[in-house]
This record gives C-alpha cells, sequence and structure tokens, in this order.
C-alpha cells in the first residue's frame, strides 16, 4: 500500500490535474439526518458558536483545527475528544495534539445546551464537522452545507494520531501522503492549509523555519528582515526557551478568513515549513500553480476550501459507523 501510495504521489506531482480518491472512505450522510429527532441542532450550534468567537475570535481556527485533527485519526468520529481512561489511551497527549489542540471546552458548552434539547441524538462527530462550518463564516470564509449522520467512536488510536498527522516540519512529499492516505487530493491539500489564514502557531513549532530557510525563501527587503526579527523576538534560539509563545501564522489579516496565506507564501514569508514547502519545495510543481491560483483569485479558493472541508469531513470510520454511539459527554464513552 505504501509503495502504491508513491507511485499516485508522483503521477500527482508531475502530471497536474491527476488525483485519486481512496474507495470505501466516504460512506453516506444526509443533510436532513436530524430534521424529525432534533431540528433545532444547526441553529444550536450556530448560535453558540457566534457567542464563542465574539468572545475571541482565535476560538474559530481552534474548532477547525480540532476537526481536522479528529478526521485524520479513524475518520471523523469524536475520537480526539475522548479522555484518556484506565481502559482507554486517548488521542489528545499524542505529539501533535498535546501542544496544539484546545477547544474541548467548547465541544462541552455545546453538547449539554444539544443535550437538555435532544438527548442522546446529536453525535459529537456531527457537533464538531458542523461547529468547524461556523467557525469559518464567523470570520468571513465560506458555506457550505454539512451532510450529518456519524457515529461516536467507542475507540481512540494514540498511534495513528501520532503517524497520520502532519507535522509543521514535514516536507512536502510526506504531507502529500499522509492526505493522500485520507483519500484527499493534492487540491484539497493546498486549499485545507489555507485554514492557516487564521489562528497562530507556537514557537516550538516554527523555531526551526525562523532560524533555518526563512532568509532564503523570503526576499531581502526592510519589510522581510523586519518582519523576521519580529519573530526572532517572540521566539528565542534555544529550544525550551519560549516554546508556548504564539504568533498568527497570516501576520496581515490574522482574525479573517481569507487568501492572504497564499500571498504570505509567495512572499517566502510561511510561519510553518510545512506550509512554506507547497510553494517553494523542488517537488512542488503542482502545488506551486494552486498556491499561485489561490493568492490570485479569492473565489476559486473559498469554493474548493468549501467542497474540500465536505470531503474531510465525510472521512468516516466503517466500523465506529456501523457500530458507534452517540456520547452523552463527549469526553467519555457511553457506560
Amino acid at each position: 500500500m505504501r509503495l502504491l501510495l508513491v507511485f499516485f504521489m508522483v503521477l500527482t506531482i508531475f502530471i497536474p490535474g491527476f488525483s485519486f480518491d481512496i474507495p470505501g472512505k466516504d460512506l453516506p450522510l444526509t443533510l436532513d439526518y436530524y430534521k424529525s429527532t432534533c431540528p433545532t441542532v444547526f441553529d444550536v450550534i450556530k448560535k453558540e458558536m457566534e457567542c464563542i468567537v465574539k468572545e475571541d475570535p482565535r476560538n474559530a481556527a481552534i474548532i477547525i483545527r480540532l476537526h481536522f485533527h479528529d478526521c485524520f485519526v479513524q475518520g471523523c468520529d469524536g475520537s480526539v475528544l475522548l479522555d484518556e481512561t484506565e481502559s482507554l489511551q486517548g488521542e489528545k497527549k499524542a505529539s501533535p495534539n498535546i501542544n496544539s489542540l484546545k477547544g474541548y471546552k467548547i465541544v462541552d458548552r455545546i453538547k449539554n445546551i444539544i443535550e437538555s434539547e435532544c438527548p442522546g441524538v446529536v453525535s459529537c462527530a456531527d457537533l464538531l464537522t458542523i461547529g468547524a462550518r461556523d467557525a469559518t463564516i464567523l470570520v468571513g470564509g465560506p458555506y457550505w452545507d454539512v451532510p450529518v449522520g456519524r457515529k461516536d467512536s467507542k475507540t481512540a488510536s494514540y498511534e495513528l494520531a501520532t503517524t497520520n498527522l502532519p507535522t509543521p516540519e514535514e516536507g512536502l512529499i510526506s504531507i502529500i501522503a499522509k492526505f493522500y492516505s485520507q483519500g484527499l487530493s493534492v487540491e484539497d491539500m493546498v486549499a485545507l492549509i489555507g485554514a492557516h489564514t487564521i489562528g497562530k502557531a507556537q514557537c516550538r513549532n516554527f523555531r526551526s523555519r525562523i532560524y533555518g530557510d526563512f532568509h532564503v525563501t523570503s526576499a531581502p527587503n526592510p519589510v522581510s528582515e523586519t518582519y523576521l526579527a519580529s519573530l526572532r523576538e517572540i521566539c528565542p534560539a534555544s529550544s525550551g526557551e519560549g516554546d508556548s509563545n504564539v504568533t498568527a501564522m497570516d501576520n496581515v489579516t490574522p482574525n479573517l478568513f481569507d487568501n492572504s496565506i497564499y500571498h504570505t507564501l509567495l512572499r517566502g514569508e510561511g510561519l510553518l515549513n510545512s506550509d512554506q514547502e507547497m510553494y517553494t519545495s523542488l517537488f512542488g510543481i503542482q502545488t506551486r500553480r494552486i498556491v499561485s491560483k489561490y493568492a490570485e483569485d479569492p473565489v476559486a479558493f473559498f469554493e474548493q476550501f468549501s467542497k474540500s472541508m465536505v470531503k474531510m469531513g465525510n472521512i468516516l470510520n466503517s466500523e465506529s459507523f456501523a457500530d458507534g454511539e452517540v456520547r452523552r459527554n463527549c469526553r467519555f464513552v457511553n457506560t
């Protein structure tokens, strides 16, 4: 399977427009799944997300990231929300998650309201998927219809959380492989990293970039040099010093969902190595073209982002879909 993935990756990189989907990943969901059982669910989540994003615009990025990290491990089944217990090793302490994910209390808050209106009906996985859509809209991003009917898993996978999720320092070929393993194309990948136009990154995740090749990919001008200097003030060179200090991944419009992140990559000023690789990697023949397209055409970016979010949200764990449950508390399997 690994050799097959590499083969298809090479085809995609060198044959623009070529893509493939892994069969069996997407199982049927419907837009009206809760029409008779919990008709107010979309309104409840929207109302709460409006309050949550108003309290702190960064909460939009936090919920979108939670959804992404959920879907890349066992499919979109709410496994990322499970707390560790004596009988279950959760995903929260896996290396890509432990210093990256927040928002669990936000999910708890919304889930409690839904449970008071429609007990035992709406899954945590659906809550998170709908919440990610609403979060995007609330900071200026596009709308898309959210198919629902997901089940919550009774298991989590620390191992898959460690291996499946892209890391900030990863190279392009490896990132493509991880998206392909989820049935997501290069076009999906470049569109989905556009979510980095909102949110922040911790120093530990961009230190190697700003003390590495940042000055190589960016232009030697006063504006770029001032930006790099400001990043180094936030993030000292010594490992362990200021690791949790944060800064926006889009330093132009950090609280607005737009295509600004792609302009950042064109300037060679991407904060994360994994993002900048999309434009400057030697293997980025197709990704470079797509980055340029989205920088020039925000409508094309919004359209593809919507399609890719639906596609990612439809990645389901067949086991959870068949034998899963609707958790009463998103942190624990029902007893």
